[in-house]
Parts: structure tokens; sequence; C-alpha cells
């Protein structure tokens, strides 16, 4: 019930397209059930059977006066123009009920269509916007192919299997309904009879597709691992070549994929059982019914003569496709509901980054960033333990350690990709969970050990964070970045894509490319996170000379392996095992004998 209110609310700014579908589906369902009753003037006429009826008299809502009128008329009708022709009248009837039913299913699948594509667009548009207000720490542990497989095979099945039963739930119950009242009018013994029945094959329906549901989540959840596997694959395929390592991706590829398989084997199975097993049941209802009417008609019981039995039987009849497409509706309905659970959890997963009612808008940076007391755990470990640092306006600080001390745990607290558990951050005085979030990041430039480029052109990269870019200050942030001349050599020059995740330039213009989208957004707090670790010596020199220009007038925060590059640092801070240890410039931490960066330095030196 829970996952129905879900989809309700997906549903329900389409509700006047639902109220239409409603409608031209009742619409189409009394011009069946007309076409259908033709059937019993058909049949008087062939087997002589049209009697002399009296007028029926003054007009009154009922169905035995509308009955005698339509008999009464039709009789002057034969005797008028002759038997031919009434049985042409008949054919034409039917041909113009029938063309009226489909026109209004048209105008109702017509509906559907549309509050389909609107629902499962609103679905996919909330789960990308989840994912960019969650925070990093949730895809830490979440797989990414697994993410991607909610946010599109998941979405996918929903718009398969559960929108598109949403058209036979609103349609075929009208039909079932309308045929129902009609039975009723004709027999209500017989009817009554029928629905005693209906309670056991829908029961027996429930029976067979109570673990479809649960079958389907494993299958969504090995599809997640499989393309996980894949998207591993595709990002370390150097690594697995370089290591020889085909035949074990290809042997862990082909175990998840076995898995998969079978799980989906046996949802199809499951799926698949729906439509034989309602159409076995159905047809053992029907013939009871028959056999039941008959009885009936041969005993004079009820008016139950010849042509209304047969009537009866094929409006009867006419119950069990959409009968039929409710069962169907329902197994896929239960496999779509294992998606619905799976796209609930990304939508409520906890938004542990949140922006205060009345956050304060910050657009400057004036005086300082300081750390008081912070405390971090992941997992219940801590990462960083009682951190009191202040880091003044215009300095340059050098964050330095061994891996894993807490180095980019700290500077990923400044932008609050992440908040702490103790202690505050200030900047200027102010708390920075009071400020908005967006004013925040506004303030702060990040250059990352791994350059994160899109697949676009070099211009849309370097304004990333630029709403309206100036083509001339692009080329002027390229200029300082040292990438200027790389990029006008390249076929289009600016406008020359540089491939998915730059994989067309190297290491170092990947990174230029970075700094100069840093130098673009012109910010006053600038976070270096190990920005040419990775980079040969001709690279590191240029990015390097690009980093001194951008972090000219700037505050800066360089976190570093490479001690040779923050001598010149204003404050050099040592973190060791989630403590600050020491703090002090080169010179002063060099002067202690038994000090850690000392000793660092003694190691790289060598």
């Amino acid at each position: 019930m829970n996952k129905a209110r879900i989809l309700l609310k997906y549903i329900a700014p389409y509700k006047w397209s639902a109220f239409r579908n409603i409608f031209y589906n009742v619409l189409s369902a009394v011009f069946a059930l007309i076409s259908y009753t033709l059937v019993i003037p058909f049949l008087k006429i062939l087997f002589n059977r049209v009697e002399q009826l009296p007028p029926p008299g003054t007009f009154r809502f009922s169905m035995e006066y509308l009955n005698s009128a339509v008999n009464y008329n039709f009789y002057v009708f034969i005797q008028k123009y002759g038997e031919v022709n009434a049985l042409l009248l008949v054919c034409f009837v039917v041909v113009i009920a029938s063309l009226l039913k489909n026109g209004f299913v048209f105008l109702a699948n017509n509906s559907m269509a549309y509050m389909r594509s609107c629902t499962v667009r609103d679905l996919r548009r909330n789960m990308y916007d989840k994912i960019l207000r969650l925070p990093l720490s949730y895809f830490s542990d979440a797989r990414k192919g697994d993410v991607m497989t909610r946010i599109s095979n998941d979405v996918q099945e929903i718009e398969i299997s559960v929108m598109a039963s949403l058209t036979m739930m609103f349609r075929d119950p009208l039909y079932i309904l309308i045929f129902l009242i009609y039975l009723f009018a004709t027999s209500y013994q017989l009817m009554l009879f029928a629905l005693l029945l209906l309670p056991v094959s829908g029961w027996l329906i429930g029976k067979s597709s109570k673990t479809l549901k649960s079958a389907s989540y494993q299958g969504q959840q090995q599809l997640g691992r499989l393309l996980s596997v894949v998207e591993e694959t595709l990002s370390g395929l150097r690594i697995v070549k370089g290591f020889n390592a085909e035949s074990k991706m290809q042997a862990q590829f082909a175990d998840t994929n076995e898995r998969y398989a079978k799980v989906f084997k046996r949802v199809t199975r499951k799926a698949y059982l729906a439509s034989p097993l309602s159409e076995f049941l159905s047809t053992i209802v029907l013939m009871i019914v028959l056999y039941f009417g008959s009885s009936l008609a041969l005993r004079g019981i009820g008016n139950m003569g010849q042509e209304r039995l047969i009537a009866f039987v094929v409006i009867f009849s006419q119950i069990i496709p959409p009968a039929k497409n409710i069962t169907t509706a329902w197994f896929n309905i239960q496999k779509g509901l294992a998606s619905i659970d799976r796209i609930d959890q990304v939508l409520n997963a906890e938004e542990k980054i949140t922006e205060k009612e009345n956050a304060v808008s910050v657009k400057e940076f004036r005086e300082s960033i300081e750390f008081k007391g912070v405390w971090y755990a992941y997992n219940s470990e801590p990462v960083l333990k009682d951190i009191n640092l202040k880091i003044l306006k215009g300095q340059t600080v050098a964050i330095v350690g061994r891996s894993g001390a807490g180095k980019s745990t700290l500077a990923d607290l400044l932008p609050r990709f992440m908040d702490v558990d103790k202690g505050n951050i200030l900047l200027d005085g102010v708390d920075i969970r009071d400020i908005r979030i967006k004013d925040l990041r506004r303030l702060m430039g990040i250059v990352s050990q791994q350059s994160i480029l899109f697949n676009t052109t070099f211009t849309e990269n370097i304004a990333f964070g630029v709403d309206s870019p100036d083509s001339e200050e692009v080329r002027n942030a390229a200029r300082i970045a040292n990438a200027h001349e790389f990029i006008e050599e390249t076929g289009n020059g600016y406008d020359n894509m540089v491939g998915e995740g730059g994989n067309k330039l190297s290491g170092g213009q990947r990174q230029r490319i970075s700094i100069a989208r840093a130098i673009m957004a012109n910010p006053p707090i600038l976070i270096l996170d190990e920005a040419t670790s990775s980079l040969d010596t001709e690279s590191e020199r240029l990015v390097q000379d690009a980093i001194v220009k951008l972090m000219k007038n700037r505050t800066s925060i360089v976190i570093a392996h490479r001690l040779s590059t923050i001598q010149h640092a204003d404050l050099i801070v040592v973190i060791d095992e989630g403590r600050i240890t020491e703090t002090g410039t080169h010179e002063e931490l060099m002067k202690k004998d038994e000090g850690y960066y000392r000793k660092l330095h003694g190691f790289q030196a060598i």
C-alpha cells in the first residue's frame, strides 16, 4: 500500500488525464455492450423468433421499458422493410458502435500515454536531483553501477510494468462493471452463481504471484552488480590488460551474469504463468456458467430463453479478456513494486548535508577560517580528532602527513561535502552550517589530484561554474593556467571536445584545464588537493607555475605529498592519525630534531 501511495504521488499532478481516461473508457464500454447485445435481434431474425409485441406505452426509466421499446420498434421495422433489411440495419449499428468504441479506446489510451510519459520523466528527474543532493559519503558505500541501474532500469521497469498496467487497471474494471450490470439485469440467478466462482480463481492467481515481487527485487539487485562489474572494467581497463587479468574479470563477470540470468529466468517464468493460468481458470468458469445457464433455460426458470442465454454467454465471455488483463496487470505491478522499493531507498536516503531555514547569505571572505575542536568519524572510526586550526585571509596553509592521516577529509569539511561530528568550522566567525551552501561553495575553488573533466568542449569545461561566460575571459583563464597553447593546437581550438573524462588529454593537460576552471570561477579561497602528485617533471613544472599564478592574492589550503612544493607556505600543518602534531613554517619545523616533518623531508631528500 505504501508503494501504491508513492506512485499515486507522482500521478497526482496529471489527475485530469486520469479522469479523461476513465470517462473515455466508460463510453467505450457502453458502445462495446451495445454491439454485443445486438446478437439477440440477430439471432431472433435468424431463427424466425421475432414476436408481435404491443407498444411499450408511456416512457419510464427502467430496463424493462427499454427492452420493450427496442423489441417493439424492431418488430415494426421488420414488418415495414423486411428481415434482410433488418439484418442490414443490425450490422450497420454494430459497425457504428464498434467505431465509437474503438475511437474512445484511442482517446483513453492517448490520455494515459501523456500521464505515463510525464510520470516517468518526473520520477527520473527526482532521482537525479536526489543524487545531486546526497552527500559524498553516500557514494562511498553505494556501487555506481547499482545507482545507475536504479535511475535507468528500475525507472524503466516501473514504466513498463506498473504504468502500462495502469492502462488495464483504469479500463478493464469499468468494462467488467458495466457488463456485470447488464448481466445482473438479464439473469441475476445465473450472475450470482458466476460470481461465486470468481473468488476461487482469484485466490489461485494471487497465490502464484506472491513470490514474484521478491524474485524481481533480487533480479534488479543482481543487474546492479552486473553493471558495477562493467563500470569497474571500463574504468580500469588499462590495469586489467596491464596485469593480464582478463581471465579473472571474465570469470567475475560470468559468475555475476549467471546469477542474474537465473533470477531473470525465475521472474520471467512466473510472469509468463499469469496469462495461461488466468485463461485456463476463465475457461472452467465459462463452461460451468454455460452448463448452469442451459439448465435454467431448459427448465424455463427466470425468463431465460435460448437467445438471452447465448447473449449472456457472449457478454460474460467478454468479461474474461479484461479479467485476464487485470490478472496480468497484477503480476506486472507485483514485479514493478520491487523497482519502486529500490527507487524509494534512494529517494528516502538521508540528506545529511542540509541547509538551515534561515541560513546566512555570505558574499565575500573577509578575515579567517577557524577549525575549533573538530571531530569526524567514518563508519564509527575517528578520522579527525580535536582539530584546532586558524587560517588567516591571504595565507597559504600546507597540510602534510602520511596517506590516510585525514588531510583530504579536513579539506572536504570546509565546503561541506561532509559535516563535522563535533566542534565547529567558522568562516569570519560564522559557523559554516549557518551559511547558505551555494554561497559557501561559491567562495571556494577546488583543484583535486584526479582532475574531473566532462565530455564537452574546452570552453564549457573551463567555464563550468559560470552562467554566462565571456570567451575572452575563458581564454585569459587558459593562458594563466598554461593551457592556451595546447588548446589552440587542437583541431577546433576551444570548441574541441575533450573526450569522456578528458581521455583525449594527458594528465598534465587535464590538470591545467582544472586550474583554468578554478581561475575562471575567481574564488577567494583555494583548496588544492595534491594537484601535482601524479604528474611527470615537465607537466609538474607547468602545473606548478599555473598554481602559483592561481594562488596569487588568495587564501590557499594546499594538501601535498611533495614537500618541495610547499616550502614557501605561510603555515605548514602536520597531521598524523587524525591529529595535528606540528605547525610552523618550513624553517621552524626543520629545526625540530625529532619532528615528524623533518623526518618526512629527510626521506624525500633521499
